[in-house]
C-alpha cells in the first residue's frame, strides 16, 4: 500500500498499482468510484433526480432541490461533512462521490443552495486513472 501525493492537495491510497482510496488537503478518506461500484453498500447513499444527472457528470455540485424533488432520495441518518455515494433515478450504480455540505434534514428543510459537494465523478481524472504505473 502506497500513499501516492497529488497536485491540487490530492492524496491517493494505491494498493498493487491500483487507486482505491482519495482525500483531499486533510479531509476523509474516500473510495474510488471503481471501488465503490464493487461494495456498492461500504457508504450511505443520496440519489439525485434525472434532471441533476447531466450536471453531476460535468462535475458540479449537488445542488438540494436535485435531492428532495420527486426523483431524489436522502439518507435521513447522514450529518454534516459525511461522505456519501450520489446515486442517480433509474440507474444502478453510483456517478459521484461528494462529501455533505450540511445534514439530511437540514437539505430538506432548507431545500436551496449546495447540499452536497462532488469531490469525484464518473470519467474525471481520478475516474480514467485506472492503474498507476
Amino acid at each position: 500500500m502506497i500513499v501516492v501525493k497529488c497536485q491540487n492537495h490530492l492524496n491517493l491510497v494505491v494498493v498493487n498499482n491500483v487507486p482505491l482510496f482519495f482525500n483531499i488537503r486533510d479531509g476523509p478518506y474516500m473510495p474510488t468510484l471503481r471501488l465503490l461500484h464493487q461494495y456498492p453498500d461500504i457508504m450511505k447513499k443520496f440519489q439525485v433526480d434525472r434532471g441533476a444527472i447531466k450536471f453531476v457528470l460535468s462535475g458540479a455540485n449537488i445542488m438540494c432541490p436535485g435531492l428532495t424533488s420527486p426523483g431524489g432520495a436522502l439518507d435521513d441518518e447522514v450529518e454534516e461533512e459525511t461522505p456519501v455515494a450520489i446515486m442517480a433515478e433509474g440507474k444502478q450504480h453510483a456517478l459521484a462521490i461528494g462529501y455533505t455540505k450540511m445534514s439530511a434534514k437540514d437539505i430538506r428543510t432548507i431545500n436551496k443552495g449546495i447540499g452536497v459537494d462532488n469531490m469525484h465523478y464518473l470519467n474525471d481524472g481520478l475516474w480514467k486513472m485506472e492503474r498507476l504505473e
